[in-house]
Order: C-alpha cells, then structure tokens, then sequence
C-alpha cells in the first residue's frame, strides 16, 4: 500500500529537494521508506483483533522506517529518535504495562532509538506519577475553566487568547457562568466526583478582583468545590494585585503560576510581554507573604536572542526565589505566531545551546529540590526536545499529571476549552471542542451541553 510522497528542503542544502516516498505492505508487516537509494525497511506486529491497535502500529513502523532513512542520509541522534507524539511517558507506561518494564526499555531504545537520557528522564516522572495516577477512580472527572485573554500577546503565542478589553469579557462571563451550570448538572446527574479544579488561559487574572469573586462564587455554587485542589495561572506579574490575591486565598485557592518565561528585561520587552523581572519578584513575595503554599514558574528555553549565559542568570534568580513548582518549556515554533513570520527578524539560538539550557534547568530544579513530575512535547520544538514539570514533593499538579497522561476525563468550560472522556479499558479518548470564537461559543452552549451529556452519560 503506497502511502505518499514527502518533500523536504533540508537547510543545509537549500538549493536541493528531498523527495521520500513511503508505504505499508500490510501481506508481511513491513513498511518502507526510500528516496532515490537502497531503501529502508522495517517489520512490525499488530493485534489483529484491535483496529486501533492496527493503526497505531503502523503509523509508528511507518515513521520508523522514515527515521532511519533519515539518519543514514543526514547522520544525527535525535533526543527523542522516531516518536513524534505529545505523550512519551504515556507511551512507555502503556509498554511498561502490556510487555513488562525490560522490554519496554529495549523497546525506547532499539525500537524507537530514544537516546538513553531521554528514557531515563520518562522513567524517572512514570515512578513519579505512579501514586497519583494509582489515586484516579473511575467516576473521577477534572474541570478546566479557560479565560482566553490576555494582558498583550506575546511574539511565539499561538493561542487563540484577545488581548483583555472590558467590554469583551463583559461578554464572555455570561457565557463561561452559563456553561459551568451545564457541566456541574451533568457531574451531579452522571455520579461524576471532581478530582481537581485548573483555572487557565490566556491569562485567569486579567479578570478584575470582583470578576474573579463572581466567578469562583459561581463555580463553588454549582459544584460545592474544587475538588482536591484548584490551580490558578496568574501568570503574568503586571496582571496580579494583592486584591485579586486575596480573592484567590478567600476562596481557598492554594495553587498559582506566576510565569516569568525569562528574567531579561530585555528578552521580555522584544518578546511582548508588558512587565519586567523586578515585577516578577515582586508578586512572587507578595503571593508568598498571602499564604499561597504552591507557587509554579514557567520558563522558556531558547527565546528569541537569548544565550546559555542569560539562560544561566535567569536560573540563578529562579533559584534565589526557590518556587515549589518550575515548569522548563523549549521554545516552539507555532504556525500561527508572530514569530513564525518574522523569524528574519529574531535569531534563534542553536539547538545545542537550547539543549545546554534545557540540561541547566534540570539541575537547577534539583539543586532547589525538585524532581521532574510530567513531560510533554510539542510540534516545531527547537532541537525536538521537551517541555518538563518539576515539583517539590507533595506539591506536584495533581491535574497537569491527569491531563497530561490521559488518565482522567477532563470537562472543560470556556471558548476554547477541550472536554475528553477518558475510556481507560480501551485505552481510548474522544474529545468535544468548544469554539474558539466567544460569540460562536456562547451560541452554541445548548448543542456543546447536549454533546457533553451525550459522550458522558451513555
């Protein structure tokens, strides 16, 4: 079975095309790749009696075989070899689980060519989450609540977050108010139990502290809590008051991000963001001062005119405020950002510099004794590498790991937002979209609530 053509313009070469072509023969197993030479062939198996089961298999030998083609081509370890996938803890747990973990770690390395730090960084967040993902119970559900605006936008953002008017979120309120009666009714109506509340965005705090009040007092009415926890990404420091601070704390909000990205204040102004690092600090003390026993901080390897040395300063202060949470993202290039635009315009550093720095934030975490609790990855991240979540113990997101691993049915409220119903049994999940659009959204909350009760009261 032909599956197509690829074409790629590698930079090295600009002036030349590579064509791959690659193609599943489904009588022996085996797909291959080639692109003018010998090509490469790979073998794999399948379980005849689950279509998924058929499917994933051959996506992934199909992008094996391309892999390999492309090492023997342009000869380079990549971190994360031929995975391609947001989830690759998820992946070596559901190995773990059906060949054993001997053969799972045979399996990262000789099957998908996963360099060895990279495995043992998987290994290390799967012993990790192993408790928290053993906690879930099966009428467990999470609820997200998304604010999709912001205070401005910044230059990598692919989000589909407005910048913060009056009169829009005026708008929007309603709406989100209308939508968290819809999804309490169904918990109450489905048996369901909250697990754990998330407030995020765009930018939560971008609300007014009265905004912030209604809306908790709202959610609280319609669901009689938040569950075991409810974190609340205050994000940006020019968004965060003491008055908005103590609504949070009055409401028995435990858990906030406040996310530098970087401590350059001339990072910070070329990449959008209206606050400096003296103001990071500042809502840092005053959010510890108010009691708030989990604070997170996200940063960003790789941004735009950025060095290992500044990368190393922004650590250093990081360590000095000694967060319970970091939270080290690598830089993506999304299609939809301002910088996929103008990359002319802002020089990236190199990969090795961008994996030097991701190393860095690692060790940094340790020294303030963090250990890495969940891992993702993202399309166009610069060097394929990751974005990873460290947590002082007993302090990790209880939802970031839910969310993450898929091992929790998430109802998700707000423009935006991504309901998914988890089917652990048949390591299945089927999502329901809200529009992004806030008036679309708003228009259609009847159809998105029939939908919801469709998909989780069945």
């Amino acid at each position: 079975m032909f599956l197509g053509l690829v074409s790629i313009t590698p930079d090295e070469t600009p002036e030349t095309t590579l064509t791959i072509s690659a193609m599943l023969n489904d009588a022996d197993k085996t797909a291959t790749a080639m692109a003018g030479g010998d090509p490469i062939t790979v073998s794999y198996t399948v379980d005849e009696t689950d279509p998924l089961d058929r499917k994933r298999q051959e996506k992934r030998a199909l992008k094996r075989a391309v892999y390999a083609l492309m090492q023997r081509l342009y000869p380079t370890e990549m971190p994360w070899g031929s995975l391609t996938g947001i989830r690759p803890t998820k992946l070596l747990r559901e190995l773990c689980l059906r060949v054993g973990d001997e053969e799972a770690v045979r399996q990262f390395r000789e099957v998908f060519s996963v360099r060895l730090d990279k495995l043992r960084l998987a290994a290390t967040i799967n012993a990790v989450q192993k408790p928290v993902i053993a906690s879930v119970q099966p009428n467990d559900v999470d609820i997200y609540v998304g604010i999709p605006y912001c205070k401005t936008r910044c230059l990598y953002c692919s989000f589909g977050a407005e910048i913060a008017k009056k009169n829009a979120i005026a708008e929007y309120l309603p709406y989100l108010f209308r939508d968290i009666e819809n999804g309490a009714r169904l918990v109450r109506d489905g048996g369901y139990h909250v697990r754990a509340t998330y407030l995020g965005g765009g930018t939560p705090t971008v609300l007014s502290a009265e905004e912030l009040d209604a809306l908790l007092t709202h959610f609280k009415t319609c669901y009689g809590g938040f569950g075991a926890e409810c974190t609340v990404e205050a994000g940006r420091p020019d968004t965060i008051t003491k008055e908005k601070l103590a609504v949070l704390r009055a409401h028995g909000v435990e858990r906030i991000s406040i996310n530098p990205q970087t401590m350059s204040d001339e990072t910070l102004r070329r990449i959008g963001r209206a606050h400096t690092a003296a103001e990071i600090k500042e809502a840092f003390a005053i959010a510890r001062e108010m009691g708030f026993s989990s604070i997170n901080m996200d940063l960003i390897a790789g941004l735009p005119g950025e060095t290992v040395a500044d990368f190393e300063r922004t650590l250093a202060e990081i360590k000095e405020l000694r967060p319970d949470n970091l939270t080290v993202h690598t830089l993506a290039i999304k299609r939809s950002s301002r910088l996929k635009d103008q990359l002319d315009k802002y020089p990236l550093p190199p990969r090795s510099d961008v994996e030097t720095m991701i190393d860095m934030g690692f060790c940094a975490a340790r020294e303030i004794g963090l250990w890495p609790y969940y891992m993702y990855r993202q399309k166009y991240q610069n060097g394929n590498l990751e974005n990873v979540g460290y947590a002082a113990q007993s302090k990790l997101c209880v939802y970031n790991v839910d969310m993450m691993e898929e091992t929790t049915s998430i109802i998700a409220h707000g423009a935006g937002a991504m309901t998914k119903r988890v089917f652990d049994s048949e390591n299945r999940v089927e999502r329901i979209p809200n529009p992004k659009d806030v008036p679309t959204y708003g228009a259609k909350l009847d159809l998105l609530d029939q939908q919801k009760r469709a998909l989780f009261l069945r």
